[in-house]
């Protein structure tokens, strides 16, 4: 919040100088003569002497240096330190004191300029009740927008904040919003210094291109060309979005100038056209240039995780403990001297290691050599537990469709995980593991109860080993071809994953 609160005094100064710039530079680029009668025509028509520093500069300077300094000291005294804290006494007496302030000096600005009422109403009182209801009526707009503001702030920090800040992908975005906000900022003023008109035309197509360019790139052509491919559903959302902001807009610059409906249609019109022959062209040779970009990276993430071993590494990790545990176990079964349970647990870690020196080095195996692995790993697992009658380990695996190719070690790490967090010897212990297929897909979901773990365990806050280096594999294998969910609580533990083997 504070560095939050640094950038928005940065950005609330930079258009308050920014205006002031453009209230400025006419004075410098004009003379007097020719502002006098750009801006005097009104004074002129009822007979007021005009005067281009007292009736138009100077009033204009105080109306956005009253606005200015109300919004520093409401945002950044009187909620912060009072009103948010409860202290309602100060915190209102503040309140209104600031509205007041407000109140008289849009007043007294507006009394020199529009002076030219002075001529229009009958007496001094009529005019005068005309700038008092117009400051009242800018007082009760800059509060109720400043209220919509701070809400809106609340929020983002409330809801949307942390999920910006922890997906880079959001980050980017929200960086590139601000940088196209700024630049409009930037020629929002500048227009305004110029023209009226221009500033209009600018305030119009700087929204409606900027919000059309953003949607079309993050949303609507990620969706046809990573999701649906259909051009039918491409074309009603082009549609859609075009025409939406176009039209949104334009009724929204109409209000605001109090009619004008054929300005806001010939805006309308050039939106539309702008937006269909020009935005989405640009769009379109963009995000093309980044998926090739992408598809580039990473065939290049690939080819560098296979030469480097990176990703036989990834799936060759298994958890140490385990291995030193299957091997306590088989020493304490042999000890027991039931020496089929030792020649069955020493088989069958046998198959793990075979499978991990062999079959683990290929790209895809078949998905039953991974099954196989999964159901000896279990197996030992319940040889260490079997003596505990509170350990409940279920396992439901249909392999009666599942004859599809997978990359391997892509399942063990969830089942370690679940072993690794699932079981305690004092408490009650419950382990579901389930597989499934259908003709495209693989479905894994993974159960497992959690158990606090001593303040001294290295792994207290780990979510196993394999966990996270299965995301990057996943995301590296089976891009926009998989789903995993992972949930949990103080006591549980749930996995699910799908992969998409067929695409």
């Amino acid at each position: 919040m504070d560095q939050f609160r640094k950038l928005e005094f940065s950005v609330i100064t930079g258009i308050f100088l920014l205006l002031l710039f453009s209230l400025l530079y006419p004075s410098v680029i004009y003379n007097v003569f020719e502002l006098q009668s750009i801006y005097g025509h009104k004074f002129n028509q009822y007979g007021q002497v005009f005067d281009y520093y007292i009736h138009y500069l100077l009033p204009a300077m105080a109306r956005i240096i009253i606005v200015y300094a109300s919004f520093l000291f409401l945002n950044y005294v009187v909620v912060p330190k009072f009103l948010e804290k409860k202290q309602w006494a100060v915190g209102f007496l503040l309140l209104a004191g600031t509205m007041l302030f407000f109140f008289t000096g849009m007043m007294v600005a507006n009394s020199y300029y529009n002076g030219y009422l002075l001529g229009v109403y009958d007496t001094i009182q009529g005019a005068h009740m005309h700038f008092a209801k117009s400051a009242f009526i800018s007082t009760v707009f800059f509060g109720v927008l400043f209220i919509v503001y701070y809400v809106l702030r609340q929020a983002y920090f409330d809801y949307i904040h942390k999920k910006v800040m922890n997906n880079a992908e959001s980050r980017k975005i929200a960086q590139e919003v601000m940088i196209a906000s700024g630049i409009l900022l930037v020629l929002l003023c500048l227009a305004f210094s110029d023209s009226r008109d221009l500033f209009w035309i600018v305030f119009y197509f700087g929204p409606v291109l900027i919000s059309t360019a953003f949607i079309l790139y993050y949303k609507v052509l990620p969706d046809y060309f990573n999701v649906h491919h259909n051009k039918k559903l491409l074309t009603r959302d082009v549609t859609f979005t075009v025409l939406g902001i176009t039209v949104l807009m334009g009724m929204f610059v109409r209000a605001l100038r109090h009619g004008g409906g054929g300005m806001a249609f010939a805006l309308i019109s050039i939106g539309i056209g702008l937006g269909v022959g020009f935005v989405l062209p640009v769009v379109w040779f963009l995000f093309r240039s980044r998926q090739k970009q992408v598809t580039t990276v990473t065939t290049l993430k690939k080819a560098l995780g296979h030469s480097a071993a990176n990703l036989d590494f990834l799936r060759a990790q298994i958890n140490p403990h385990f291995l030193f545990n299957a091997l306590n176990t088989l020493y304490g079964t042999a000890l027991q001297e039931e020496a089929s349970r030792t020649s069955e647990g020493i088989q069958k870690l046998g198959d793990m290691m075979r499978f991990m020196l062999h079959d683990n080095n290929l790209e895809k195996i078949p998905l039953d050599k991974e099954v196989a692995y999964l159901q000896n790993y279990i197996s030992l697992q319940r040889l260490r537990v079997m003596s505990s009658p509170d350990i409940l380990i279920e396992v439901n695996i249909d392999e009666s469709q599942c004859h599809h190719d997978i990359a391997p070690m892509l399942l063990i790490p969830f089942v370690e995980n679940a072993f690794k967090h699932g079981i305690s010897l004092r408490n009650r212990s419950r382990i579901v593991i389930s597989l499934s297929c259908n003709e495209h897909q693989v479905f894994f979901d993974v159960y497992n109860s959690v158990h606090p773990r001593p303040d001294n365990d290295p792994e207290r806050d780990g979510m196993g080993i394999g966990l996270n280096n299965v995301r990057e594999r996943l995301a590296l294998l089976y891009p926009y071809r998989h789903e995993l969910s992972i949930r949990h609580t103080a006591n549980e533990f749930f996995v699910h994953l799908t992969i998409d083997v067929n695409k």
